[in-house]
């Protein structure tokens, strides 16, 4: 096999392979009930872009459009995003009922007329609701109402009402829920409304499996390709997903830092390395609390002076032969940037 001067050209022609969306999910409040402020928000925002054996994780995925505590004042996290160049997936909470849903809106709207591009430029989607079908169903039923999938249809419709000739008009909503609902054919009507969808996913609770930390990246994946196979070729985007560092062991799943970087090998870079858009649970969880089980890649303290439990790198692609493409190969140079080589073969080495 002979390089020639053709490598030199086509490494001008980098792509940023893995430049699909990488984030994590933020909460409005701590564990305590006291709501983020302006200063919490833009301080985990620039600490999520920072994280050794990264390149940063740089969107935030919201759960409300609401400011903890308020009737309906814009959360303070849209104008840490704009300082910090965040990207966003918006959230509105629609497990509370239609007056609630309202509010969420009035924020929505609020906040398009307060920012205008600079906040809504930084969006990349908007969920209506988050895992309100589980909520509904017999596995979810609990003390939160949820919300049924007439409902939901009736969120999205009344969310694009509300975007409609704005500069947020653009924007594809989505909505967020656990795998198994999607494969129940009875929400297919909110898949029908939806622009993607957002899995929610963790083998750590599915007790009624193999679920030990080696069926971990199995289990998720057998989720994620079904949940595909049901959402009619929209796309599926990762919303929520993890391995707990402590808590209880649930059937074979035992929580521990060590087990969160073998799943952070087995699922997230992959996940990072084929391009699918996703949000991992969660930056740092013990936060005036101590909840259990606890998902945070890092741990109580002072973000910028604690460091992750667990290496967040991801090792590089392996070659392989299917990844040739004529006389080219796609070559991996670091975790976040691959270009294709070209090379010539002599017609005796053909074949």
């Amino acid at each position: 096999m002979r390089f020639t001067s053709s490598v030199v050209a086509s490494a001008a022609l980098l792509s940023t392979a893995n430049a699909a969306i990488k984030g994590f999910n933020y909460g409005a409040q701590f564990n305590n009930d006291a709501a983020k402020t302006l200063t919490d928000f833009e301080y985990e925002f620039n600490n999520a872009k920072t994280l050794p054996g990264t390149d940063g994780w740089t969107s935030a995925r919201l759960y409300t459009m609401i400011q903890h505590g308020t009737q309906n004042t814009v959360i303070e996290a849209i104008q840490a995003a704009i300082n910090t160049k965040t990207t966003l997936l918006l959230g509105l909470w629609a497990s509370a009922g239609q007056e609630s849903f309202n509010n969420e809106i009035a924020a929505l709207k609020a906040a398009i007329s307060q920012y205008g591009t600079a906040f809504t430029d930084l969006v990349v989607g908007i969920s209506v609701g988050s895992e309100d079908l589980y909520r509904v169903s017999p596995d979810g039923a609990g003390g939160n109402p949820g919300a049924g999938p007439d409902v939901l249809v009736s969120y999205i419709k009344q969310v694009r009402d509300a975007i409609a000739g704005t500069s947020l008009s653009g924007a594809k909503l989505g909505h967020v829920d656990t795998w198994q609902v999607y494969v129940n054919a009875s929400n297919s009507a909110v898949i029908d409304n939806l622009d993607w969808i957002g899995m929610d996913a963790y083998p750590y609770f599915q007790s009624s499996f193999a679920n030990s930390i080696g069926n971990g990246g199995d289990l998720f994946f057998d989720a994620y390709n079904q949940t595909v196979a049901a959402t009619k070729g929209k796309p599926v985007w990762v919303t929520e997903t993890g391995w707990p560092v402590s808590g209880e062991t649930v059937n074979q799943a035992v929580p521990s830092a060590d087990n969160a970087r073998i799943y952070w090998e087995d699922v997230t870079c992959k996940l990072v390395n084929d391009n699918v858009n996703l949000y991992y649970y969660i930056l740092q969880d013990v936060q005036w609390g101590n909840p259990s089980p606890s998902f945070g890649i890092k741990p109580g303290g002072d973000l910028a002076q604690v460091s992750p439990l667990f290496d967040l790198s991801c090792p590089a692609k392996n070659s392989d032969p299917s990844k040739v493409i004529g006389n080219g190969y796609v070559a991996q140079l670091s975790p976040t940037l691959a270009t294709v080589f070209f090379y010539d073969v002599r017609p005796e080495y053909q074949g």
